[in-house]
């Protein structure tokens, strides 16, 4: 397309016209002459283009088509790198870097290769007939007829659940090889919850809101303090791509299950939009989980100290209970305003306020102790 539109260029400044004719039959004669010279251009320095139907011909080399086509193809440098991170590899442990598809015949491209891996590539396979092989190889695994070949195929996007806050817990990552199974174990936020909703995602990125839901069930449990109630949840994707999710309270052994069909079936698009975005949001995403995460932490901490208060009663001094509120108050604006950071600095200063309520307290309870152990 590079080409084409570098085409129309040269014939509308040639013509000295306007731009040309849009229409299917244009594009179409143009689209063959870029193509034809494109791969006359893997073979030779130079090819002369001639359009008897403008009245042009010209000469474009090679050095010309790299220029034009060198910023599409540097587009795929991120993905090699990104596929290369996700195996769990080094660059100094692949065995070989095989080109496909008929573009790879491309010296540009070979060139590339080799600077984003390190090694000329292999070009051992012809690249216009490598996928077909692969595709009679699985063809041939599928019906029987290959017995001592095993193809695995792999998780696209990472599966998992929303927890408490928003974000999404990873619970198999992506790339993994299927069939799989992986689970965790999960806990109440608030007390004297009754039940846990489990939504299904998939995705990349870490605000649940941003993935994509699956399905969702309900697990009921009995009415039990925060952090008690423990709930197991298992992911499983079996060998047909089939995701199946089961929930199950620990106390009781009851369970909810749902099946999924779709989590594998994913298009290339959807992944490579979903990753790319994972990509261009990361430190937006990261300062979100950070700020969830530490809000989350400071609003138990306002939740004790609250509670802490009430139990000194009248015994606090009204100058360390007025810091107090000035630390809470503050605390709790910066849920909406402040950074991860500012929330992490506020609670260094409300638990510096603190001080003086705790050893309060721990007086207030050795007092106690001491006057039931004289009544005693």
């Amino acid at each position: 397309q590079e080409l084409v539109d570098w085409l129309k260029q040269k014939i509308e400044h040639a013509a000295g016209k306007g731009s040309l004719e849009e229409s299917p039959e244009v594009e179409g004669q143009l689209r063959s002459a870029a193509e034809k010279a494109k791969l006359a251009l893997s073979e030779q320095d130079s090819i002369l283009i001639e359009l008897p139907e403008w009245n042009w011909n010209g000469t474009l080399y090679r050095a010309q088509l790299d220029h034009l086509a060198r910023p599409v193809i540097e587009r795929t440098r991120s993905s090699c790198l990104r596929a290369l991170q996700d195996s769990g590899l080094r660059m100094d442990q692949l065995d070989a870097v095989l080109l496909v598809g008929g573009q790879t015949r491309m010296p540009l491209v070979q060139e590339i290769v080799q600077d984003i891996f390190g090694k000329k590539p292999d070009t051992s396979v012809d690249p216009d007939e490598a996928v077909a092989r692969g595709a009679t190889v699985q063809a041939g695994i599928l019906s029987g007829a290959l017995k001592e070949l095993v193809l695995l195929d792999v998780t696209p996007l990472s599966l998992g659940i929303e927890t408490f806050g928003g974000l999404m817990n990873v619970i198999i990552p992506r790339n993994s090889t299927i069939p799989c199974k992986a689970g965790e174990i999960f806990t109440t936020a608030v007390d004297f919850q009754e039940s846990m909703r489990v939504t299904i995602l998939q995705g990349e990125r870490e605000l649940a809101l941003d993935n994509w839901r699956l399905g969702e069930m309900t697990i009921d449990f009995q009415k039990a303090a925060r952090g008690e109630a423990r709930v197991g949840v298992q992911f499983e994707i079996d060998s047909n791509g089939m995701l199946h999710v089961l929930a199950r309270d620990i106390a009781t052994g009851k369970e909810q299950q749902v099946e999924v069909e779709s989590a594998v079936d994913v298009s290339d698009q959807d992944v490579e939009e979903m990753v790319s975005a994972s990509v261009d949001y990361a430190f937006e995403d990261m300062e979100a989980r950070r700020k969830i995460e530490t809000w989350t932490k400071a609003k138990r901490l306002i939740e004790t100290t609250r509670k802490a208060m009430v139990m000194a009663g009248a015994g606090l001094p009204d100058e360390i209970g007025q810091k107090i509120e000035a630390a809470l108050k503050e605390l709790a604006r910066l849920e909406s305003e402040g950074t991860s950071r500012d929330i992490k600095t506020q609670i260094q200063v409300l638990d510096q306020a603190s001080l003086p309520l705790a050893d309060l307290l721990v007086e207030q309870a050795m007092e106690q102790a001491a006057m039931k152990a004289l009544e005693s």
